[in-house]
Formats: C-alpha cells, structure tokens, sequence
C-alpha cells in the first residue's frame, strides 16, 4: 500500500486538497477560493466540480496515493441521468420546500422526526423534493450531497455515506438505511436516493475521464467520506466517549460519541458516526465564527491584544449572532441577532469582544447540553484553534479544560484518516489522531473570569429569548414547527 492519500476540504468559502503522509505530514497542498454567501443557501454544481478538479490536478506530481477521500458541507444536488445538476445546489442554510416540509401532517412529521433523528424539521433533500411538485421531480434521477454529487462525477457511480444521508431526513439513521414506508406515505421514490455505505468503505473508482481531468491515476480508490463537521468530530473523538469535539468555523459543530444504548439528550441530533456502529448526538450551531467574520467586516480588525483589554461583558455591550436562525440546541430557524446596551463609548474592540463572547456562549448551550455535569473536556479545532487569545476565552465561558488541536484543519485530516482507513491502512481510529493530529494543547479555564462569564451567559441566554420574541411578533406568527423543537422520538 502507498504510504499517501489525497484528501479534499469542500467548505463554503474554498476547496483544500492534499497529498497526506501516512505518518502525518502535509506532502503538497492546494486552495481554490469559492465564491459563496455568508449564510451558505445556495451554490453552482458545476462550478464546484470545476473547483474540485483543479484543485486535484495541482497534486497530480505528487507520489502516487492509495486513497481519495472527500469531507464537504452538507447540502442538496439533484441530477439527472447522466449525472448532470437540474438546478443550483442547496447549501447548510438552503430553506426549499421547507414550507411544504412544515405543512405535512403531524404523525408523518413525528415519523421522519422519530427515523431521522433529529429534533426539528429542517432543510435537506426531502424538504427540497417536496417542493418541486410532481412535474419537476419527475426529471430528476437522484438527489444527492454536494460530497456525493462528486464522488459520482469523479467514479461514475450513485452512493452516500451514512451520515449525509442522515441529513437529508429520509434515513432511518438506526437502522442506517432510507425510510422507504415516509417516503412512500409522501409519495416519493425511494429509487431516488442513492445506496448508503461507511464513511471509511471503498465506494468507487477514478474514472478514466476524471484521470484526464485531474493527471490522477484511473482506478484509485475513492471512500466514501462524510460531512465537514462530522469528519472533522471523528478525527478529534477517535474512541474516546469522555470528550466532546468542536470544530469551529462559520458555524461550530460539536458532538459527542455516545456509548452502546444510549440515546441522546432532547435537542440533540443523532449522527452516524465515522465508526462503524456507533453514533454521535451533536450538532451545528449555526452562525459563530461567520457572525464574528461578519462584524469584523463592518468594524474593522482588532489586535487580540485590544480585545484582551476589554473586559468580560464587553463594557455592557451584548450580541446576538443568529443573523440566519438558531440551529443546534434551539432548533429555532426565525431567530435573528440583534446589538444591545450600545452606548457612545464602544469601540471596534468592544464589538468585536462582545461577537466572540456571544459565539462562545452560542456553542456552551449545545455543549452543556451534551454534558450537564460540566466535567467533559472539549476537544477544539478548526480557525478558532489557531488563536491563543480566542482559546483562552472559551475556556473561561465554557468554564471547562479545552484540547486544542496543534492542527487546526481536522475536516482535511479527517478527510485523510478515511482514506487511510478505506485503503487498508491497520492503525485504529486513535493512533492515526496522534499522527494526523498530534499532541493536544491544554487550556485551564482562569476560575475568576468564568465565575464572572456564568452570569454573563445567564444574562445572555435571556436576552436571546426575549429578542425571538420580539422577532416572532413583528412577524405576525407564532412558534410553530420552525420556531421550537419538536417533541418526538429521538
């Protein structure tokens, strides 16, 4: 077996490709900026395979690899036979057919709850499905993940990964395999989804026209990957079920490996894990480290010095950051932020203070969900990783220990620690984490600023609510299915 694999990151802002060591180390790297939305609703098909492919053939050079694996953010891509897109792609914060999704009624709405594993309805392959109407859906041949819509145009074959298919709420997650009695009640085809297999299963080969394509050779192995988020929470977790993960980019997305028979807490969605067998309960935050981006755009940037002299609370300052709805626990998707107690004094510094403090409280919400004890260590990566300062913050909100990753790029790595596995590689889960990874860093929460941060968080958790209610009635509706969770089998 080679001792490289290539390994593809499909975030919302650019596509990272890499040959990687089977001792860890980076052999060659490539980055092609994408051009998409803040909130990440929609994107090009074509345009991203375009991407992809230019991406890989910047390492065709490169030593021959044993794998290919692809992480990519969650979305819809539908196609037609010939594997061609019918329409633009969904991204994480795509609402097609939601309302059609919201109007079913409520025992079919509990069933795809109960099977799918999640908490609220949200976007995903059905939701889209339902909204195209009968003449629409009848030209598509199979709807797919963004990650998926590649790997089929890269192998020429139709498959998913067990947890894509999860969020497209038409899997019965348990069982992991598609819910063919909703899907039916609704009157779709089952035979529009593809099979579904483990993030770490071989699931196709290079064509020879993607060989051309990308200077790769035909018939390399491609597994069949996963989910940014959820590939990232994977390499950091390995086996350990006594940590959660956060990988923290423009959203945070966290979870926990549960342990044999256990089911996860209210509000939590469930996950396949990339285990085979075992599950993750977690989550996405929606908007954190993209309302951060988002505020630094408007007000400038801050050296981390002027933010560590502002002091906790931002000088009565509060920010609100779910500019395109609350996910993960809140599950409130009409929820939008807000700027409080703004007074003539503040400054950038204080802004920018106040949007990582309200970033962080955002993921404690999920976290201490997971673990009420508060006891659990959280294993952090991603952007948020590679600031000293930003650590130190969120140990002291989150007032427990933070691992921080010396590799901030888990999606990547991850995407690396499946193909290592899917092309044969013997290592277990963990021991490949400590040589994609490494040693994790420590970070003690200081006991005086979190004591300060508990009341602060109190405070803004209120805020929060009373801000969604001053949404919802501006509004004119209630809270219906898409402003609370709802109750049902999980």
């Amino acid at each position: 077996m080679s001792a490289h694999v290539i390994a593809v990151d499909v975030g919302t802002s650019a596509v990272r490709a890499a040959v990687v060591h089977a001792e860890g180390h980076l052999v060659a790297s490539s980055h092609i900026r994408r051009v998409s939305g803040l909130g990440g609703e929609t994107f090009d098909p074509e345009v991203l395979h375009r991407d992809v492919l230019a991406a890989l053939a910047k390492l065709a050079d490169c030593p021959a690899p044993a794998a290919l694996a692809i992480a990519a953010h969650i979305g819809t891509v539908a196609v037609d036979a010939a594997l061609q897109p019918l329409d633009l792609g969904g991204g994480w914060a795509d609402t097609r057919g939601m309302h059609e999704l919201t109007a079913v009624d409520d025992a079919t709405a509990q069933q795809v709850l109960g099977s799918s594993g999640r908490p609220s309805l949200t976007g995903g392959a059905l939701a889209y499905l339902l909204g195209l109407g009968k003449e629409r859906a009848a030209r598509v041949a199979a709807v797919l993940s963004p990650k998926d819509y590649l790997l089929a145009r890269l192998t020429g074959r139709l498959t998913t990964d067990t947890i894509d298919a999860a969020y497209t709420l038409a899997s019965d997650v348990r069982r992991r395999s598609w819910n063919t009695a909703v899907l039916e009640r609704l009157g779709l085809d089952p035979a529009l989804f593809p099979p579904q297999a483990e993030p770490v299963s071989v699931v196709g080969e290079l064509t020879a026209g993607a060989a051309a394509a990308t200077g790769l050779p035909a018939g390399l192995p491609v597994v069949a990957g996963g989910p940014d988020g959820s590939v990232g929470i994977g390499l950091l977790l390995g086996t350990s079920e006594e940590l959660i993960a956060d990988v923290a980019g423009t959203t945070d997305v966290v979870g926990r490996l549960l342990p044999h028979g256990i089911e996860p807490p209210q509000g939590a969605m469930l996950n396949p894990a990339v285990l085979p067998g075992r599950f993750v309960a977690g989550g996405a935050s929606g908007l954190t480290g993209g309302a951060v981006a988002h505020w630094r755009s408007l007000v400038g940037a801050v050296e981390e010095e002027g933010l560590a002299a502002v002091p906790p609370g931002a000088g009565g300052l509060t920010i609100v950051p779910t500019m395109t709805g609350a996910r993960f626990p809140r599950w409130r998707p009409g929820s939008r932020g807000a700027v409080l107690g703004q007074r003539p004094e503040h400054d950038a510094a204080h802004v920018l203070r106040a949007a990582h403090e309200a970033a962080t409280f955002t993921v404690r919400e999920g976290l201490d969900l997971l673990d009420p004890t508060g006891r659990l260590p959280v294993a952090l990566a991603g952007g948020s990783a590679r600031s000293a300062w930003v650590a130190q913050l969120r140990a002291d909100v989150l007032a427990r220990p933070l691992l921080v990753s010396p590799e901030p790029d888990v999606t990547l790595l991850g995407a690396a620690s499946l193909a290592f596995a899917g092309a044969g590689e013997a290592t277990g889960p963990d021991a490949i984490r400590s040589r994609l990874i490494g040693e994790m860093r420590e970070v003690e929460p200081d006991s005086s600023r979190s004591a300060r941060y508990a009341e602060l968080y109190a405070h803004w958790r209120r805020l929060q609510d009373a801000v969604d209610e001053a949404v919802v009635s501006s509004a004119g509706f209630g809270r219906g299915r898409l402003q609370q969770p709802a109750v049902g089998q999980l």
